[in-house]
């Protein structure tokens, strides 16, 4: 099979925004009419550096020197680009931006994106006070306590890069909101995007 006949939906969504929950949920509905599978782009660069032995945990991930992490993100689109290219539905499950010390650090960049060609982006958003209040009662995860404002900037800033990766790809660009108890509401609407691409 071509490459050019990848089908390819990125969705994303900041830390605590439900997307996993509303994309797993959604890919249940479209199961029902055809075959989609789904990656997680941190599990395929997580399982990289790992092999290379450079964390030992998800969460040190974004505490690597940038360019380790160019790396590992360069090979985790080549992976996932080739299983694309076996003519299912392939949703990636991701983050447009990862907070560093250093700042936020594209989930998406050039290298990875032009590798990837999707046919749609999805960016899964949520009220700041509602990823506020899912971030603290977390506690299996080691997160930054970001403020509702740095929260509110941190989506603002993911809008702005899908913009930029549909100038690059043509891909198109849709925002669902995950409001707090409506998460079946999200996910049909999610599952509508991928019935389209499909």
């Amino acid at each position: 099979m071509s490459v050019a006949s990848k089908r390819i939906v990125i969705v994303t969504g900041i830390p605590g925004v439900g997307k996993t929950t509303v994309l797993n949920k959604a890919a249940d509905i479209a199961r029902q009419e055809y075959t989609v599978e789904i990656v997680n782009y941190g599990s395929v660069m997580f399982d990289a550096a790992v092999n290379s032995g450079f964390v030992e945990n998800r969460d040190q991930m974004r505490l690597l020197p940038p360019e380790k992490q160019r790396e590992i993100q360069k090979n985790a689109a080549e992976i996932i680009a080739k299983k694309a290219a076996q003519g299912k539905l392939l949703i990636v499950d991701t983050h447009m931006l990862i907070a560093t010390p250093e700042g936020y650090l594209a989930g998406l960049p050039e290298w990875v994106i032009t590798t990837l060609k999707p046919d749609v982006i999805v960016l899964v958003e949520a009220e700041p006070e509602f990823i506020f209040s899912r971030r603290s009662k977390d506690e299996t995860r080691t997160r930054d306590q970001d403020s509702t404002i740095e929260i509110n900037t941190h989506q603002n800033l993911c809008r702005a890069a899908a913009t930029a990766i549909s100038v690059l790809t043509g891909a198109t660009v849709k925002i669902v909101k995950n409001k707090e108890g409506m998460v079946d509401e999200t996910a049909e609407e999610l599952a509508v995007v991928l019935k389209g691409v499909n």
